[in-house]
């Protein structure tokens, strides 16, 4: 791949980017994403978290590269895929919406769309499109590709979206540095060098175990410390609501051409409902929580309940909207106040990546380790291999109730209420 530019970066120090690289860069697409913040709203806990998805995705695009070059040293990638997995890294965030995951839940609400569906359709339907076509390359492997669902190599698609991926290690690094919160640090260098591939599925050499390790407890603890701190998720709540509000109204998920999709950002959301005339009762509280998000005035934690991976069940329920709206309703009817005073929040990241067994339920996924003893070599799980890893196997999930400070105290007690003792109301509905 032949260079074209640079550009320097906080967390890698250079960027090289290609042709094809800098000409899908200076689309609007791609544009689009510096008007979108990484981290909703952590910003208004951690000052200076206010990076944008625009340089995540130039960082995603870079270790990408990195991670098909060392596969490609060791004879398990072509030459050419280094490219296209470039490709796919740069673009793997087209389809967030405002606010990035904030938007997401009412994405799915009104539209049945995930921004992986808005991601593909954007590479396909779009200039990006052109410019993939114009240098050789199929728009549609590329749009499969960036959400991780190319039929071409499986090895690629766990560079864009797998257990130790190329986003992953991006945002982890870039929102340690940027919010200034450390734990999301590690040895990245270590990381891609220790790559190997074990059955068509990417692994580490059990000699950078330790490394391992370090990446999936900064997971941990940036879930902890950041992605899920009562402050950041306060901030979240209310703008993610305002949307909700307003959206019947104002129309953020109407869109039926991308350029309709290209226009909505942070910024875009923010002025829509601040300056929208409608007297309605939504809108009026969508702008009430607005202005609350500009200013700082946010909604408070009145209680807290924590869930674990030994009840999938649970954890499950109280993530599907409308069992929280029936948990809402519930505490806010014990309040005595109106419905829209009460608002929960239940995190939808688990700490380590989790997916569904075959039996049903959650299990931790078999993330192969290369171990090399005394001449012989064998296959083992990081699971078997780590007691640190083993410790922080599941999901260590909050479910938090918020409302106004004056509110506090009532919903802190109606939730005790309905919390306490007895399994909620959702959990008698039909399982």
């Amino acid at each position: 791949m032949k260079k074209a530019g640079e550009v320097r970066d906080s967390v890698h120090k250079y960027i090289e980017f290609t042709e094809v690289e800098w000409k899908i860069i200076d689309t609007p697409p791609v544009q689009r994403l510096r008007r979108i913040k990484q981290l909703a709203g952590a910003n208004l806990t951690y000052a200076s978290g206010e990076h944008t998805r625009f340089p995540h995705s130039l960082g995603v695009m870079h270790l990408s590269g990195r991670m098909a070059e060392k596969l490609h040293l060791d004879g398990f990638l072509e030459k050419d895929d280094i490219q296209k997995v470039r490709i796919a890294g740069l673009l793997h965030d087209l389809g967030h919406g405002p606010f990035s995951h904030m938007f997401e839940e009412v994405l799915t609400k009104y539209t049945d769309k995930t921004h992986e569906d808005l991601t593909r359709w954007i590479i396909k339907d779009t200039v990006v499109s052109d410019v993939i076509e114009d240098f050789g390359f199929s728009s549609e492997e590329i749009a499969r590709l960036a959400v991780g669902k190319s039929n071409s190599n499986p090895l690629l698609n766990q560079i864009i979206s797998g257990y130790f991926d190329a986003d992953v290690m991006d945002y982890l690094t870039r929102d340690s540095i940027n919010t200034g919160v450390e734990y999301g640090l590690f040895d990245l260098e270590r990381l891609i060098d220790s790559l190997t591939v074990v059955d068509n599925r990417l692994a580490m050499d059990s000699a950078a175990l330790y490394t391992l390790e370090s990446f999936y407890f900064a997971r941990y603890m940036m879930f902890k410390a950041v992605y899920f701190h009562r402050t950041v998720r306060s901030a979240g709540v209310m703008i993610a609501k305002a949307m909700d509000l307003s959206n019947c109204i104002l129309g953020f998920t109407s869109f039926s051409e991308p350029k309709d999709f290209i226009k909505l950002d942070d910024y875009y959301v923010v002025y829509t409902i601040l300056s929208s005339e409608s007297k309605s009762t939504e809108i009026d509280m969508a702008r009430e929580l607005v202005n609350g998000f500009q200013n700082r005035r946010l909604l408070k934690a009145a209680f807290q309940v924590l869930l674990h991976h030994e009840n999938p069940i649970y954890s499950s329920l109280l993530n599907r909207p409308s069992f929280r709206g029936e948990l809402e309703e519930e505490i806010a009817r014990i309040a005595g106040l109106d419905r829209n005073m009460v608002f929960m929040d239940v995190s939808t990241v688990p700490s380590l990546p989790y997916h569904p067994s075959s039996q049903g339920g959650l299990r931790g996924p078999e993330i192969p380790v290369l171990v090399k003893d005394e001449g012989s070599v064998r296959i083992e799980s990081l699971f078997e291999l780590s007691a640190l890893a083993r410790s922080l196997k599941g999901f260590v999930d909050v479910a938090r109730i918020y409302t106004t400070a004056e509110n506090k105290e009532r919903v802190a007690a109606a939730a005790r209420k309905v919390f306490g003792g007895q399994q909620p109301p959702s959990l008698r509905i039909s399982l």
